[in-house]
């Protein structure tokens, strides 16, 4: 039965508890005596960075407490996109904090880099986003330049002075230098930039363009860098706004994280699916972010590229091969690259043509907009699980749907769950959603518990359906740390939703950390 693995594994946990308290009361500490440690998120993954961490806090937790207790050495504090700081520290020392009760986790920092691969014949990008099918027509037709809007380039930087932007383009911080000045000495900013807002070469063509420099002269950075460059966008972004990310890296939970509190902040956010050539976007971050726009690349003949990744974690696809732009090297330069890097501009510039015109809508509704606007069924074996949708950003043939309020939304209070107790709940409500839920919508949960294996997990929705999301079980792991896509249909989107949580068993406690539903 349960019941005895159960309290075989609790009573020797037990048995160590009551004998180190023992030993305190009695002589006040043994040294040697075992801290405790946590998991480290990333621990050993490709790219990691020795004694490097990212150390994401509870909300009430001080930088400066947790560093002390750590011997933590700051490198970076974080506000807005995450409560935390980036540190060197002892591998020793990073996993005792990740059992900090004041921390929500540690995550090994890794590399990041560009996605772009060198080509060299001519552009024809914006010539197939402004139409629904071949042949090209030798024309890009647009109905807006979005002067109103601002795109966050989070990449190289950007050659500001390039002629193509027109003095439009300016530094907003540099995270490799720390410095005020982004210089682009790489080109994969520049190029980017010019394919969002570029006069000649840009979606948007009067779109104002700030570089956020977190990637090196080799196009190589950081994820704490990459972190620190989100936290400034969203501390500093002035609406309507998009930011554009054409890089990546393995699953990292800190930048996914990072991402999403931006998005809902108001930032819409465009992401290379990465160049795997073919493998599962959603083992790529922050590509697998699901409040994002994650964009696969196409070829000028409409078939995806060969390096392009692939899977549900895509929302569209968009020209990538072969793409000319700005470059570096003097302010008339141009390059001819490939990538899903170069794919992702032409979808951001896109996002700021909406933004344009609908300057209230938000992330949600931009994305909803784009991919319910997009051509279907034209991409050439977009891949396994992939969308076949294809940018479109023409007028006349297609009205972008109206703006409808069905973003996600969260609760981040902390609600205790009693060991082997009642259940308990933490709602959200829904408003200014006018349709049915969706048949698949998700539930992203973030429970912290010592045995996850104890608890039940239910979706309510307003009507009081049930949902069940998750069982109880022999899983002895800590935490419940997932998203769940369910079918709510049969109901309403607006009105209070509720997670309903209960510990089943005995010994173990824990807590709903946050949720988010997205209807």
């Amino acid at each position: 039965m349960r019941t005895n693995r159960k309290f075989r594994h609790r009573s020797l946990a037990g048995l160590g508890l009551a004998a180190g308290v023992a030993t305190i009361t009695l002589v006040g500490g043994i040294p040697g005596a075992a801290a405790q440690e946590g998991t480290i998120l990333g621990a050993g993954a490709e790219g990691a960075i020795d004694n490097s961490y990212i150390v994401v806090l509870n909300d009430g937790s001080s930088v400066d407490r947790v560093a002390d207790r750590h011997g933590a050495d700051v490198e970076r504090q974080y506000h807005s996109a995450l409560r935390g700081f980036a540190a060197t520290m002892s591998e020793a020392e990073a996993k005792r904090a990740a059992a900090d009760p004041a921390v929500a986790y540690v995550e090994q920092n890794r590399t990041v880099h560009t996605m772009a691969d060198q080509a060299n014949p001519p552009s024809w990008g914006l010539d197939r986003i402004d139409q629904r099918d071949l042949p090209l027509d030798d024309n890009y037709s647009y109905s807006t330049t979005a002067s109103n809007v601002t795109a966050y380039v989070i990449d190289t930087g950007i050659l500001t002075s390039h002629s193509d932007f027109g003095g439009r383009a300016r530094s907003g911080y540099d995270f490799v230098d720390n410095d005020s000045n982004a210089t682009d000495c790489n080109g994969h900013g520049t190029h980017v930039a010019g394919t969002i807002g570029g006069s000649a070469h840009g979606v948007a063509k009067a779109v104002d363009l700030v570089a956020v420099r977190v990637l090196d002269c080799n196009g190589s950075g950081s994820y704490d860098g990459v972190i620190a460059g989100i936290d400034w966008v969203t501390n500093n972004a002035q609406g309507p706004a998009v930011a554009n990310m054409s890089l990546g890296g393995g699953a990292s939970t800190a930048v996914d994280d990072a991402v999403r509190r931006s998005i809902n902040a108001g930032v819409t956010y465009a992401l290379a699916a990465g160049n795997d050539y073919g493998a599962d976007a959603c083992g790529t971050s922050p590509a697998r972010t699901a409040e994002a726009i994650t964009v696969g690349s196409t070829t000028s003949s409409d078939a995806r590229s060969s390096f392009s990744n692939i899977g549900s974690c895509l929302d569209i696809f968009a020209p990538g091969s072969s793409i000319t732009s700005t470059w570096i090297g003097s302010n008339t330069a141009t390059n001819t690259i490939s990538g899903t890097s170069m794919a992702t501009p032409h979808v951001a510039g896109a996002a700021a043509l909406y933004l344009a015109d609908n300057p209230s809508a938000s992330p949600r509704q931009v994305r909803d907009a784009l991919v319910n606007n997009g051509t279907t069924g034209v991409v050439g074996s977009p891949g396994s699980g992939s969308p076949n949708v294809l940018l479109y950003t023409g007028t006349g043939s297609t009205t972008p749907p109206e703006p409808t309020n069905c973003d996600p939304v969260t609760n981040d209070t902390n609600v205790n769950i009693p060991d082997a107790g009642p259940a308990v709940t933490s709602s959200v409500t829904v408003s200014g959603c006018d349709r049915a839920a969706s048949s698949s919508a998700t539930v992203e949960v973030d429970i912290r518990h010592s045995y996850r294996g104890d608890l039940v997990i239910d979706l309510v929705a307003p009507d009081g359906t049930t949902t069940r999301l998750k069982n109880s079980g022999w899983d002895s792991a800590d935490n419940v740390q997932q998203a769940y896509t369910v079918d709510a249909s049969a109901s309403a989107a607006n009105g209070t939703w509720s997670l309903r949580v209960q510990d089943v068993y005995s010994y173990d406690t824990g807590y709903i950390n946050s949720w988010t539903f997205t209807p």
